[in-house]
């Protein structure tokens, strides 16, 4: 019986697009205060302490895991929503400009340095506001 439960949970899930799937996360993480994060081999850096809303972590030269937010449109929110469908090709062209609608949001989460740079770089030129967190 458990299971049925769990398998109908799966199947709602999978029907969910990429920005709903965005929000479930966080609203799990706020309501059970856990958070969402890939594994991490120990010797890959410094650990991640937990952060209180507010609190802005600056890239460190020894960070190694950056999320990219973007924080601001801009006044080209066309060219803003093409680089970042090119940056997350899996994002429908409705879902890219629901998330620029709605900043500040998490364009990507836990990509390495390059990955990072590349994609603030790409949404810079589009005119928007981004940071590395």
């Amino acid at each position: 019986m458990a299971e049925n439960k769990v398998n109908k949970l799966i199947e709602e899930i999978e029907k969910l697009s990429v920005l709903e799937l965005s929000d479930l996360v966080k609203a799990l993480e706020e309501k059970f205060g856990v958070t969402a994060v890939a594994p991490v081999p120990a010797a890959a850096g410094p650990a991640l302490t937990p952060q209180t809303p507010g609190q802005e972590e600056k890239p460190e030269e020894g960070q190694t895991v950056f999320n990219v937010v973007l924080t601001a449109a801009g006044a080209t929110k066309i060219q803003v929503i093409k680089a970042l469908r090119e940056i997350v090709p899996t994002l429908g062209l409705q879902e890219a400009k629901t998330l620029v609608e709605s900043t500040p949001k998490e364009v990507l989460t836990g990509v390495n340095k390059k990955t990072a740079e590349e994609a603030k770089e790409k949404l810079t030129k589009a005119g928007a506001t981004v940071e590395l967190k």
